[in-house]
């Protein structure tokens, strides 16, 4: 099983290495880094690279996709079209699950991938899904059939999870977060705008940070 992990100019890091450490314990997988180029990749701070072994060209038949999101200003020259998103299209004809991670969702969205479909994303982006034919949903993960995409930044690691339990089973699943140690206890409530203040969350959206 080949599981192909998108990577892309500012792509954001968790949104690739929390599905990766999931994913990549299902028996028999192979995970590749895949980009427009092969070559090391920077993330959205310019402080990190990931190493892409392959091209887009290289890979054409992955079992799975992952789609890290990345800041709005890194996203947005893709969604009018380009190579990502003719790789997209090509290669989900063959998937049988098309993932994202936060705005990852976006571009999966743009490749047509989407219309008519419930998905999630950043909880800053969710209504540019809607310019896309899809239903957004403030929900972590969402599965509708084979598309699965998760919210925010950490929510990839509970898609990985979620995706690792429909392939493998839950006790594989389980056996993997216990290993993985993925017991979350965040010092504050406030990972969403359910729940964090009201007032932090409309500086947010006033400020207009960027979506990751």
């Amino acid at each position: 099983m080949q599981i192909a992990i998108l990577l892309y100019d500012r792509f954001t890091a968790l949104d690739a290495v929390g599905p990766y450490e999931a994913l990549s314990r299902l028996p028999g997988a192979e995970t590749v880094f895949v980009a427009e180029r092969a070559g090391a990749v920077r993330n959205d701070s310019g402080s990190l690279r990931l190493v892409a072994e392959r091209s887009l060209a290289d890979v054409v038949r992955p079992d799975i996709v992952v789609v890290p999101g990345a800041p709005s200003e890194a996203v947005e020259p893709h969604l009018g079209g380009g190579p990502l998103l003719d790789w997209l299209r090509k290669v989900d004809v063959m998937t049988t699950w098309t993932t994202s991670v936060c705005t990852g969702s976006l571009l999966l969205g743009a490749a047509g991938l989407l219309r008519g479909r419930r998905a999630t994303s950043h909880w800053l982006a969710l209504d540019g899904l809607r310019g896309f034919g899809a239903t957004p949903t403030a929900e972590r993960v969402v599965m509708d059939h084979k598309y699965v995409t998760a919210a925010g930044v950490s929510s990839g690691i509970d898609m990985g999870l979620t995706l690792l339990g429909e392939i493998a089973g839950d006790r594989h699943a389980q056996s993997v977060q216990l290993l993985m140690e993925y017991d979350p206890q965040p010092p504050y409530d406030a990972g969403s705008p359910r729940k964090a203040p009201v007032d932090l969350v409309e500086h947010l959206r006033a400020k207009g940070v960027p979506q990751a």
